[in-house]
C-alpha cells in the first residue's frame, strides 16, 4: 500500500523541497499551508496527492487538516513539520506580535500537529519529523525569540520519542543551519539594512569552511527526512541530527 506523508509548510522552501522528494520517492503527498490557490495549482500539476490550506497555530485547524487527509487517504505514514518563520531583534524592543508568530507557528503548530496526528501514527507505526534548526542548539545573536522557539522544538522532540516508543513511532528532529530559501531572503531584506548581500556574508562568516562556505540546499534536508521515514532508519528515534556544515560543531 502507498504510504502517505503529511507536510506542513508545504509552499515554503524546504516544505516544497519535502513534497518533491517523498513524490519521487513514490509517497502520496498531502500538504497544508496558508495559501489554499497556490496548494490547488501544485495539485493541478501532481506534486500533491491532496492538500488543504489552514492556520495551523490554531489546534482544530490541525485536527481538521489531518481528518481531511485520513477521508482521502486512509492512512498516515509519516508528518513532516516544515512551517515556520523569522523575526530577529535584540530583546528590549521585541515587539509581543514579533514574538507570538514566531512561538505560535515554529512551536505550538508543530506540538498540535503532531497532537492531531499521533492516533493515525500509531495506526501505521510510522515518524515524525520536526524541523528545528541550528538555533535550536546553541546561541544565536539577535534571535532570542526563534531560539527560544527551535530549543523548544529539539527537546520535544525527544520527549515525544520517548512517549511514543512503546508504539512503534519514531521522532526525530532536523537541524539545518541556514538555508537557501525564501525565509532566508526575507531575512536579509527585512534585516540586512538595505546589504543584503553584507547579511549574507555575515551568516557564511560563521562557517568553518571559510571562503568556500555556502547556504544548505532545500534538498539536502529533504533528502536526510526523507531517510529517516524509511525502514532503514528504524533504529533512529529521538536524535536530533544538525545538518549546517559544521557550524555547531563546537557547540
Amino acid at each position: 500500500m502507498q504510504p502517505v506523508v503529511l507536510i506542513t509548510g508545504a509552499l515554503g522552501g524546504i516544505g516544497q523541497a519535502m513534497c518533491e522528494r517523498f513524490a519521487a520517492g513514490g509517497w502520496a503527498v498531502f500538504g497544508t499551508d496558508l495559501d489554499a490557490s497556490a496548494l490547488a495549482a501544485l495539485q493541478a500539476e501532481g506534486k500533491l496527492a491532496g492538500a488543504q490550506a489552514a492556520d495551523i497555530r490554531k489546534p482544530d485547524a490541525c485536527r481538521e487538516v489531518v481528518a481531511a487527509l485520513l477521508a482521502s487517504r486512509g492512512r498516515l505514514d509519516a508528518l513532516i513539520n516544515c512551517a515556520g518563520v523569522w523575526r530577529e531583534g535584540p530583546v528590549e524592543s521585541f515587539s509581543e506580535e514579533d514574538f507570538d508568530i514566531v512561538l505560535d507557528v515554529n512551536l505550538k503548530a508543530t506540538f498540535f500537529m503532531c497532537s492531531a496526528s499521533i492516533p493515525a501514527l500509531r495506526q501505521s507505526k510510522g515518524a515524525i519529523v520536526n524541523i528545528s534548526s541550528d538555533a535550536g542548539r546553541q546561541g544565536n545573536r539577535n534571535a532570542a525569540a526563534y531560539c527560544a522557539s527551535k530549543g523548544a522544538v529539539t527537546l520535544m522532540t525527544k520527549a515525544l520519542a520517548l512517549d511514543l516508543a512503546p508504539d512503534g513511532v519514531r521522532c526525530n528532529s532536523l537541524s539545518p543551519g541556514d538555508v537557501q530559501t525564501p525565509m532566508l531572503r526575507f531575512q536579509a531584506e527585512r534585516y540586512g539594512n538595505g546589504d543584503t548581500a553584507a547579511y549574507y556574508q555575515e551568516l557564511l562568516a560563521k562557517y568553518p569552511q571559510g571562503e568556500a562556505a555556502r547556504f544548505i540546499q532545500p534538498g539536502e534536508v529533504a533528502d536526510l527526512a526523507f531517510f529517516l521515514c524509511q525502514s532503514g532508519a528504524r533504529s533512529i528515534t529521538g536524535a536530533d541530527l544538525a545538518i549546517d556544515c559544521g557550524v555547531s560543531a563546537g557547540n
